[in-house]
């Protein structure tokens, strides 16, 4: 029986971007299939007890400077832990993503990650829609068509959905990917999850 991960995620999430690679990889692996879940950080957070980068204590803005040269270390990914666009309002992105997702899951994986790497490789700014449409060109994504459907009502709706659904089951933080209804928060439990699959 195929398994299948449900995978919440932001799309200016630098922890998505650094384990976006190994997750596909691990779902290939295992013959999994990927539940496409972009959510809105902004609405889970203050429900989860969780506070936006702005308004956390200097101490842990500081810390998560050191944890993202860290990883990116760690992994050999290339990473501007500081770059040009950032914060930057994720939402047209994971709009982009959810008509991709209507072409399937890994055309819209295939964006997930081009996304994560105009940010924190790139420095490119994806709230414009030019950006966009660049990246999905890059991804031999049909831009123009994706760029339409992005504009459209019912995507919008799928993403506060998609948000809602979050929040229901528990998720507060992001990536989260969930198998089975258990939690795996984190890009760093990504062992725990192969494990988890494994089984």
């Amino acid at each position: 029986m195929t398994q299948s991960v449900d995978y919440y995620f932001a799309t200016i999430s630098p922890y998505a971007y650094l384990g976006h690679d190994r997750f596909v990889a691990i779902a290939q692996e295992r013959g999994a299939t990927i539940a496409v879940k972009p959510i809105n950080l902004g609405e889970v957070f203050p429900v989860s007890g969780g506070l936006p980068l702005s308004k956390r204590a200097p101490q842990r803005q500081a810390y998560r400077l050191v944890e993202l040269q860290r990883w990116a270390r760690f992994l050999g990914k290339p990473m501007h832990i500081q770059p040009k666009f950032f914060p930057v309002n994720g939402d047209l992105a994971a709009y982009w993503i959810l008509a991709a997702l209507e072409r399937g899951s890994t055309q819209a994986m295939k964006l997930a990650g081009a996304v994560g790497r105009a940010i924190w490789e790139q420095e490119r700014n994806i709230a414009d829609a030019a950006t966009m449409q660049a990246i999905a060109d890059e991804c031999g994504l049909p831009a123009a068509a994706l760029a339409t459907r992005a504009q459209a009502p019912e995507i919008a709706e799928k993403y506060v959905a998609l948000t809602q659904e979050a929040i229901a089951r528990g998720v507060f933080g992001a990536p989260t990917y969930v198998v089975a209804d258990e939690l795996f928060w984190g890009q760093d439990r990504l062992d725990f999850l192969d494990r988890k699959m494994a089984k």
